[in-house]
């Protein structure tokens, strides 16, 4: 007696999900044959689940459906956590971003084939497929001309594609991220060195600038903090340091070489005067010559470091000059023709012109 009461009990019971079921039961009628869909029976509906009629049989129900429901949480939970923590790519106005005060590409980087060719797979794909990382500026470091211009962010790397949207007019998809300005120097130089983008000036260039801001005490301790090879550090800094009229001698200063660092200071401390007068020469005497030409017009010991003659070759339709410089930066003209009295004198006058006679 006392079983059959606890069956009737137990049957009577109702759960949540089959009492869903029943409001949602059609009434009036008894369905006597397959239902169909405009005449045609393959398009029936599909016939809900039977409920269970036992309280057992509707736990056992109620435990599937909870299972199935703990798989899929715990398949979002692993989802979730490959981005946990991760800061999200938005696609920023380039306008709204300036250039660092720690920018470490020099204005000639961006007239390069390089950059051109980043510029245009950049047009090709539609915007940067590489994200740059940015900072949120605060107001009160804008100036009026960026307050104006509704400047909002700072870049920490990035800089030839930030300048590759603004020059298309795309959207640069970018991380924004806080960074003291230690934090952002870090974080530019491991990338820009990752990325191998940086010349050796450049590189030079952002050390130097690092250390005179005092954003670390000593190129030592600067080259533990970033992971760099301090013989590196020491070399793009002194590449950085030379006089300004040595680095305007070359074509671009992107050009120069790490390995032309030793020579170049060597010659700067043996007479400093003496490299200043070659390289206002080579400036100023309008031939256009290669990065290794200008090193070896520049260094006492050019042709044993270098081994290459620093010759430049002028040909036309009215024939061939080459030009000659020796180690101490001394021109010679040779014609593989002889000059006719009207063009002889034209180079005289150009001469007397250039020697202010």
């Amino acid at each position: 007696m006392a079983t059959r009461k606890f069956l009737e009990k137990g049957n009577s019971i109702v759960l949540p999900s089959e009492q869903k079921r029943e409001e949602h039961a059609p009434t009036g009628g008894t369905i006597t044959g397959p239902s169909t869909v405009n005449g045609n029976p393959d398009q029936a509906p599909a016939r809900p689940p039977r409920p269970p009629r036992t309280a057992i049989g509707g736990m056992a129900a109620f435990m599937r459906e909870e299972s199935l429901v703990v798989t899929e949480l715990e398949a979002l939970k692993v989802e979730h956590a490959r981005f946990d923590g991760a800061d999200p790519v938005r696609a920023l106005d380039p306008q709204t971003i300036r250039r660092s005060r720690w920018a470490n590409r020099h204005t000639s980087s961006f007239d390069t084939q390089d950059f051109a060719d980043l510029r245009d797979e950049v047009r090709n794909a539609g915007g940067n497929i590489q994200p740059i990382k940015v900072r949120p500026v605060s107001p009160d470091s804008l100036t009026p001309e960026e307050v104006a211009a509704g400047t909002l962010y700072e870049i920490v790397y990035g800089h030839r594609r930030h300048a590759a949207c603004l020059e298309l007019g795309l959207p640069v998809n970018a991380v924004i991220q806080a960074r003291t300005d230690r934090e952002l120097f870090e974080d530019m130089e491991r990338e820009n060195r990752e990325r191998a983008d940086l010349s050796p000036y450049e590189q030079g260039a952002m050390y130097l600038h690092a250390l005179k801001e005092g954003l670390y005490p000593s190129m030592r301790q600067m080259g533990e903090a970033l992971g760099a090879n301090i013989s590196v550090v020491s070399r793009a800094c002194a590449l950085a340091g030379l006089p300004q009229a040595v680095v305007d001698a070359f074509p671009s200063p992107v050009e120069i070489q790490f390995r032309w660092a030793k020579p170049l200071s060597d010659a700067q401390q043996r007479d400093p005067d003496a490299l200043l007068e070659r390289a206002r020469r080579l400036r100023g005497n309008g031939v256009k010559l290669t990065a290794a030409q200008v090193f070896n017009a520049l260094v006492d010991t050019s042709r044993e470091v270098q081994g290459s003659a620093t010759d430049v070759e002028i040909a036309g339709p009215g024939g061939r000059a080459v030009i000659s410089l020796d180690r101490k930066g001394r021109m010679t003209v040779k014609f593989d023709r002889q000059l006719t009295p009207h063009e002889r004198t034209e180079f005289e006058g150009a001469l007397r012109r250039m020697l202010g006679k």
